[in-house]
């Protein structure tokens, strides 16, 4: 059963990475026996359903394997058998579905059945009787059996969420005998489906003693279950004159004779060879390496400044210096030009350098990379940058269409296109920010970045993005990936790469094809894509719930009774039905989820299953937050699906999440707002969501008049909880600033007008759709930025305090239990 081969070398283990740990998987063999269906519903108008049961396990095999159709019965028997060689350290979830077969339409899919294979126990059969339809007593029965095997175990990698199988190279050689003359040249397809290949193809000519050169490779699991399909162009070849359409790939090697033509074969030689590449994707749930080295380096920077802006008698230890973080929201041009004052304001009162990270998401991702294409960039007034930046904001934006440009930006999108990439409208935005935001083409890549905090004379900038699924609204799905200089990756599965190698193609972990990193400006383009909303995203800024739409749209999932009762483990799932919506909810669904562009990129998780026990490890269900998470199969059909990457605005305004890792240790979030509409919405939704996660986050507790009037500064603390972060609040409002020039030096008559600055209603300057400020509406708005920052000095400096505080209690309270266990002993 699969591709068996006679070494049993395991995947080589990756150095410096944590959290991985070399498994030896348990291979059964799992009997799946087919018995039938009782009270069979009626699909067709005037017959009985000719009804047939396919059966998927992906985790053994990429193939679906199906019963024989019986017709017009409404009690179909089939007693078949099927055999799966299965692995127990993944997540064997057995998709069971009851089908009505059409001749002239697509078969329709009357109840589909999910059974978590870790019920059962080696050595035991059972017969089960799965309730379809409790109301007409509609029942399918089911025969397994699990024994054990005597094929060699393979070993495996795995962080307790995802794993990496062995991978097995198959070859394939050919050799045709001679062919008659032919106008055309002809194709022979050859089809290893769940292999990183999947189909390869050879030309058949008419040349004397045709071979291919060199062997046809195809890269699989190991012990999957596969076939070799063999095909020709509108017709399917005849193998060993039987007429069946693949080759078992039971025992490698072996000889098959392929029928081209009448009189004419093609031998092929099929072999397998184990293939012990490491893995080029870090799996685990601690901080990278460089990471860990960059926090150490910033603690110096970080110790000294707090030491200065608290005015301390003595240094602070590195277990007292806490972790200061930055969070933007986005907002275009607007938040770029905000977040550039408020860094500015953070930089006159010496509180820049206590800062550990910067995140951002669409328009703040323009700043962060303006400021990080120098290496010393906080070392530096800031006043250069705001110059700098001020020249692309005032610009004229038009010249960006013109011929010239436009031929530019076609022999770019080309350039990618051969570099291997699929573009979208989304990378053509990519360009035009290049335009609007550089003085000429930028050829920085987001790995250059690490020059900017290899020494931790920066903060660390992390992007973030969110992982969209087609026919999914962001609300139903969206997974959170964030970008660094030094990896990009999921926190929610512990899977990171280098961003050398995002955009790269990946399978079970291994780099298979590499491409160039992208230019920077793709990177811009994809963080601020503002081209994916779809109609639910419009739903929700007005009603903010999907309850109407869910009713017309999702598949009918309800848990079942088994029969008998298995014995079952928390990390097993309950056995469950799925009805599918009919065509036109589908149709109405497509229209409400279908997406105007998105950024796709090759998925790095490609070809990694789940672990048997994934629902249980505290990480993944920490991130569980999609209708998918329950379904092990469909969130691997996810993996093999491209990476559909749009701006976190479409589901959250905010780029906080990535604070919230628990091994960033975030003890002050200083939250900056530059949202077009509430200015609380965003921080509300985001402690809506980590609150429904379990994540520790301070309740944000505001008076209907403060909602209705602001202030520049809120401070948000849990005291109960020690692992919740501390938020400094600055929604983007124009307050003080109206009448104070400074902090305490108010405005004199001449120069109220100044303090002008429409940042709310309907017919300000700063709309999110404004590419081009004026610069004077430009410096009104750095100044008032860069003003409620610094008026709020006292708010900042207390949340620092109260941030050395615990941590000292922290430090204090382990070192007094650690004594007292130590005296116990």
């Amino acid at each position: 059963m699969g591709l068996n081969t006679s070494s049993n070398q395991g995947v080589s283990s990756i150095l410096g990475q944590n959290m991985r740990q070399r498994e030896e998987s348990h291979i059964n063999l799992l009997y799946v026996k087919i018995v039938g269906v009782r009270n069979l519903r009626k699909a067709d108008l005037l017959t009985q359903s000719d009804c047939y049961v396919s059966l998927w396990l992906p985790t053994a095999s990429a193939r679906k394997f199906r019963t024989k159709t019986i017709q017009n019965c409404k009690n179909p028997v089939w007693n078949e058998t099927f055999c799966y060689t299965i692995d127990s350290r993944a997540k064997n979830m057995l998709e069971l579905k009851v089908c009505d077969e059409d001749r002239f339409s697509k078969d329709d899919d009357l109840c589909i059945i999910y059974f978590d294979i870790a019920k059962l126990r080696v050595g035991h059969k059972v017969r089960m009787k799965f309730l379809l339809n409790p109301q007409e007593q509609e029942e399918l029965e089911v025969e397994f059996t699990l024994q054990n095997t005597l094929d060699s175990p393979e070993n495996i990698t795995t962080n307790g969420v995802l794993v990496s199988r062995e991978v097995s190279c198959l070859e394939v050689n050919g050799q045709a005998k001679k062919l008659e003359q032919q106008s055309t040249k002809e194709e022979l397809t050859l089809t290893v489906k769940g292999s990183y290949e999947e189909t390869q193809k050879i030309v058949l000519d008419a040349d004397s003693g045709f071979r291919t050169r060199d062997p046809i490779v195809f890269h699989c699991a190991r012990n999957n279950q596969t076939t070799l399909d063999v095909a020709l162009p509108n017709k399917m070849c005849c193998i060993n004159s039987s007429k069946e359409e693949s080759v078992p790939l039971n025992s490698p090697p072996f000889h098959e004779e392929i029928k081209i033509a009448k009189g004419k074969t093609f031998d092929l030689h099929i072999s397998a060879k184990d293939w012990p590449k490491d893995l080029d994707v870090r799996l685990g749930f601690d901080l990278c390496k460089e990471e860990q080295d960059f926090l150490c380096k910033r603690k110096k920077y970080v110790a000294a400044a707090l030491k200065k802006v608290l005015q301390l008698e003595e240094d602070l230890q590195d277990h007292e210096v806490p972790v200061v973080a930055i969070t933007t929201t986005g907002g275009g041009t607007r938040s770029l030009a905000a977040m550039y004052g408020s860094l500015l304001g953070l930089q006159k009162l010496n509180i820049l350098d206590s800062v550990s990270y910067i995140t951002g998401l669409s328009g703040t991702t323009w700043t962060m990379v303006d400021l990080y294409e120098d290496a010393n960039w906080s070392q530096k007034y800031l006043a250069e940058a705001i110059d700098k930046a001020r020249k692309h904001v005032t610009k004229c934006k038009i010249n960006g269409l013109s011929m010239d440009h436009l031929k530019y930006y076609y022999n770019e999108l080309k350039k990618r296109r051969q570099q291997g990439y699929k573009t979208s409208f989304v990378d053509l935005w990519g360009l035009l920010l290049e335009y609007m935001l550089h003085d000429e083409n930028d050829c920085h890549k987001l790995s250059d970045q690490r020059e900017a905090v290899n020494e931790g004379q920066n903060p660390l900038p992390i992007y973030t993005a969110i992982n969209l699924k087609k026919n999914y609204s962001a609300q139903d799905f969206k997974e959170w990936l964030e970008f660094t200089p030094y990896e990009v990756g999921f926190w929610k599965y512990g899977a990171f790469i280098r961003p050398e190698d995002f955009g790269s193609e990946f399978f079970m972990g291994r780099l298979m094809k590499k491409c160039p990193e992208s230019r920077i400006c793709y990177m811009e383009g994809l963080w601020s894509s503002i081209f994916s909303f779809d109609l639910m995203y419009f739903w929700n800024a007005t009603f903010d719930s999907e309850d109407f739409w869910h009713r017309w749209t999702r598949d009918r999932v309800k848990n079942i009774e088994e029969d008998p009762v298995l014995y079952t483990k928390p990390h097993e799932i309950e056995t469950r039905t799925l009805t599918p919506a009919g065509p036109l909810s589908a149709a109405f669904r497509d229209v409400l989820t279908g997406r105007p562009t998105v950024a796709e990129f090759p998925n790095f998780l490609r070809g990694f299953q789940l672990h048997n026990e994934y629902l249980e490890n505290e990480h993944f269900s920490t991130w569980k937050d999609t209708v998918l998470d329950t379904f092990p199969n469909k969130l691997a059909e996810t993996a093999e699906d491209p990476l559909s990457l749009a701006d976190t605005g479409f589901f959250i305004n905010t780029s906080c999440p990535p604070l919230l890792i628990p091994q960033r240790k975030v003890d002050v979030i200083l939250h900056l707002n530059y949202s077009g509409c509430s200015q609380t919405q965003p921080l509300d939704l985001i402690e809506r969501y980590v609150s429904k996660q379990g994540i520790p986050f301070p309740r944000i507790q505001l008076s209907e008049e403060d909602r209705k009037n602001l202030k520049e500064c809120y401070l948000f603390e849990d005291a109960e909880s020690p692992r919740a972060p501390i938020v400094v609040f600055f929604p983007l409002v124009n307050d003080t600033f109206k009448k104070y020039k400074a902090p305490g030096v108010e405005r004199s008559p001449t120069e109220m007008e100044e303090g002008e600055v429409d940042v709310s209603s309907p017919c300000t300057p700063y709309g999110t759709n404004e590419l081009s400020f004026s610069e004077e509406n430009f410096d009104k708005l750095v100044k008032m930025t860069d003003y409620n920052i610094q008026n709020n000095e006292n708010m900042i400096v207390q949340a620092l305090c109260r941030a050395v505080e615990k941590r000292k209690q922290q430090a204090s309270m382990h070192h007094k239990g650690a004594f007292i266990k130590g005296k116990e002993f």
